[in-house]
């Protein structure tokens, strides 16, 4: 996975919940205009569907979880994007990544960090 991070000058936990707050994905994410989960929230194995932009509705599974630091998830049945925090000094380090073969996508990835910064800080 290609990866770009950013530090936050915010608790790691107030991130995380910008990360699984699936109300708020349209806030950071652009390429995301809504998303939903079956059940109430986000956990290993999780389903739902992403809203692009455009208006398609695209299914998707949690493929990794550990609650606080990271998931992963797969949007179509095709392996996307990674999302992490970790505590880092006086904030945290946000991080997200992407497939080797989306490179293209880092700077998208960049966009939503620099969001989520602007939105707990």
């Amino acid at each position: 996975m290609l990866t770009v991070s950013r530090h936050i000058e915010a608790p790691a936990d107030a991130v995380w919940q910008v990360l699984v707050d699936t109300e708020a994905w349209p806030r950071w994410g652009p390429t995301v205009a809504g998303g939903e989960v079956d059940g109430d929230a986000l956990h290993l194995g999780a389903t739902g569907r992403v809203i692009t932009p455009v208006g398609v509705p695209l299914p998707f599974t949690i493929t990794e979880f550990e609650p606080g630091r990271r998931w992963a998830w797969s949007v179509a049945g095709v392996p996307a994007t990674a999302h992490a925090v970790e505590p880092d000094g006086t904030g945290c380090r946000a991080s997200m990544s992407a497939p080797w073969w989306a490179p293209a996508y880092l700077p998208v990835l960049a966009i939503a960090l620099r969001r989520i910064d602007r939105m707990v800080t």
